[in-house]
């Protein structure tokens, strides 16, 4: 998220008040429209609110999706617990146990800091599975989505039928998808295939 210069007041901003944000130390969220901004959108905690500034030009679908983006976003870096290697491989352990039978064994599961173009990565053949350190302080069911991408790879290697019939398992896999979409759509970033990509 680019850092936003001070907030001035200026006639080209409208400020909208939206709901409250849930589960946060917060009870409501500002959206603050501005002309001056043209792609960047970012958000911060101001006393017993939340404020989120966009471009003035955006639509009011994109608002919604952004203001849930940036919340998230937000209360991933305030909870800031990161988990080291042997805590991320007992959970794949775990998440492969509660979604695939225990039938994904990875041999090894580790965070990289040389994957800048993906979320993770898997080596089948040896069993590895390689998080990237952006995932770091992402939202939990983020990552869990991408462990349960990965361990499914170890499954069905490719992005077939087969590969997204097993990832219908997880309940917040539509929700994680779309987490990560909108980081990739504020950071320019390479997304993960959809289905349709195949």
């Amino acid at each position: 998220m680019p850092a936003d210069p001070l907030h001035r007041a200026a006639s080209s901003q409208r400020r909208t008040p939206s709901q409250p944000s849930r589960g946060s130390a917060t009870s409501a969220v500002e959206v603050r429209r501005s002309a001056r901004r043209r792609r960047t959108v970012s958000a911060y905690r101001e006393g017993d609110r939340t404020i989120v500034l966009i471009p003035a030009r955006m639509s009011e679908a994109e608002e919604r999706r952004w203001v849930t983006v940036m919340l998230d976003k937000l209360e991933a870096q305030e909870s800031k617990r990161l988990l080291g290697d042997a805590e991320l491989s007992e959970r794949a352990q775990r998440l492969s146990g509660q979604y695939f039978d225990g039938r994904a064994q990875p041999s090894s599961v580790r965070w990289v800091t040389n994957q800048n173009t993906r979320w993770g990565s898997c080596t089948p053949a040896e069993g590895s599975i390689r998080l990237s350190h952006r995932l770091q302080g992402m939202p939990e069911y983020v990552v869990d989505y991408v462990l349960l991408h990965e361990l499914a790879h170890l499954l069905v290697p490719g992005h077939g039928p087969r590969f997204w019939r097993l990832l219908e398992a997880y309940p917040r896999t539509e929700r994680a998808r779309g987490y990560l979409e909108g980081v990739v759509s504020a950071d320019r970033l390479p997304h993960l295939p959809t289905a349709r990509e195949e």
